[in-house]
């Protein structure tokens, strides 16, 4: 339990960590990113600035027509075709018609031409001839360039995209490299503290549990002899009727306080793991033939029939004889006394929680029955043995069903009060079948309908020697 809630805590330090290091971690990698196309923005933008001041327009004259002007590339721009680094910055001057002037590219890029002073990103293929066709990001600004007013052409700047990339590739392996680290590092602190916290909560529980053992060990023998001396009191005569009748009602609950003591003794002990199961070969279907036997009188006396289903097993060759056969058939590996105490509670509650025949003619089973039910099961060729103990009771509401194993949780008195032999009960006895299942490393599961009645489903692995 304790090593599941640290477990909890050090996962809780750790995704709260990662969390807030994945937020910083792309903060910073938006941030950086904007930061540098926002460098790249501004060398575009001051490129622009100076080659539209050098650009040389020249004048046209012409007879009865006005005057205009056009780009003089030739006083304008030097021959830079020479010039083949990748990292440089290109430069695309057009005319009004946006057909290509002068270009410091080998191959024009073939783009349609629009005033875009904000910068946009593109993507162009090479098809430069003897090269590999491969595909290009370019960061562009384009300008018009303009004389007095009149608009003469205009300027496209170009920039490789990789000035962006490269950088932030950098980063995001910089960032994956220090998170990783710093959420390792998270963890294996989160885990050492999350035992430090846990000590002091741990080390309470385990002074409770003690306490708890200790204190119904005490009790078992001033119980036992107050029932005794009662038991005596009643064999003497003569008594009183109203004398009898306190002395009975001190009896009984002197019992119902002796049971309650002995519940909290043995899941003392289960929980400290002072009294571990001793393991053997169990006849299931013996064990539960002896239950019910053991229980048939007081199902009796509410009218209540008990019915063994034994369902025939899977073809397993053990042993000499046919009834040998069939008790190896049904064995696992398990602790009589407490396997009798599992079927005993689940027994006790289901009669206590089934109508008596004289308030049952409502429900499902006229007279009503409860029927426990042992049947072999084969999963991925492993055997295992699952008993069903189904009663046609007043059921259970679904809101409880997830409460019913919490120590001490009763179901709403309102419903139990029909019930007498459970709502005198101390709500230990399915924490008790769970403990006795968990330790058996068995399976247990409630399915239960108001009115209808509950099963209970409780699945061992078969005992190895069968196999």
């Amino acid at each position: 339990m304790f090593q599941t809630t640290r477990r909890r805590l050090a996962i809780w330090y750790t995704t709260v960590t990662a969390i807030v290091l994945l937020v910083f971690a792309s903060g910073m990698y938006i941030y950086v990113r904007s930061t540098l196309i926002e460098r790249v923005d501004d060398t575009l933008n001051h490129v622009v600035e100076v080659v539209t001041r050098s650009i040389a327009i020249d004048r046209i004259e012409a007879p009865g027509l006005p005057s205009q002007f056009q780009i003089n590339v030739a006083a304008s721009f030097q021959d830079n075709s020479n010039r083949l680094d990748d990292d440089r910055i290109d430069l695309e001057v057009f005319n009004l018609s946006g057909k290509l002037l002068w270009s410091t590219l080998r191959e024009p890029l073939n783009l349609p031409v629009w005033i875009d002073l904000d910068g946009a990103t593109v993507r162009v293929q090479n098809d430069i001839p003897g090269e590999r066709q491969s595909q290009r990001i370019l960061r562009q600004i384009t300008a018009p360039v303009d004389k007095n007013g009149v608009l003469v052409g205009f300027l496209r700047v170009s920039h490789p995209w990789f000035e962006v990339t490269k950088p932030t590739e950098l980063l995001i392996v910089d960032l994956t490299i220090g998170t990783s680290l710093i959420i390792a590092s998270v963890a294996t602190i989160g885990w050492f503290l999350s035992g430090i916290a846990i000590e002091p909560v741990k080390a309470s529980y385990q002074q409770l549990k003690q306490f708890t053992a200790d204190a119904s060990h005490e009790l078992r023998n001033p119980i036992a002899t107050i029932q005794t001396n009662v038991q005596v009191a009643l064999g003497e005569e003569p008594l009183l009727p109203a004398q009898r009748q306190q002395l009975q009602t001190i009896e009984r609950l002197t019992r119902r306080l002796g049971r309650l003591v002995d519940d909290l003794l043995f899941l003392a002990r289960q929980d400290s793991s002072i009294a571990a199961p001793e393991l053997s070969p169990v006849p299931l279907d013996a064990l539960l033939m002896e239950t019910i036997e053991e229980q048939r009188l007081a199902a009796a006396s509410k009218g209540i029939e008990l019915v063994l289903e034994i369902v025939d097993p899977l073809p397993i060759t053990v042993g000499q004889g046919e009834e040998d056969d069939r008790l190896e058939a049904f064995s696992i590996d398990g602790d009589w006394d407490r396997l009798v105490r599992l079927f005993t509670n689940l027994l006790t509650n289901a009669i206590g929680y089934t109508l008596p025949a004289t308030d049952n003619c409502h429900l499902n089973a006229s007279p009503p029955q409860i029927k426990i039910e042992l049947q072999q099961l084969l999963r991925q060729n492993t055997a295992y043995l699952q008993v069903q103990v189904r009663d046609w009771g007043i059921g259970i509401p679904e809101t409880a069903l997830p409460y019913l194993f919490d120590r001490f949780y009763r179901v709403d008195l309102a419903r139990t009060a029909t019930a007498s032999d459970v709502s005198s009960g101390s709500g230990l006895g399915l924490a008790i079948v769970q403990s006795i299942v968990a330790s058996h490393q068995g399976e247990l599961a409630i399915e239960s309908q108001v009115d209808v009645g509950t099963t209970v489903t409780v699945t061992f692995k078969q005992s190895q020697a069968q196999k």
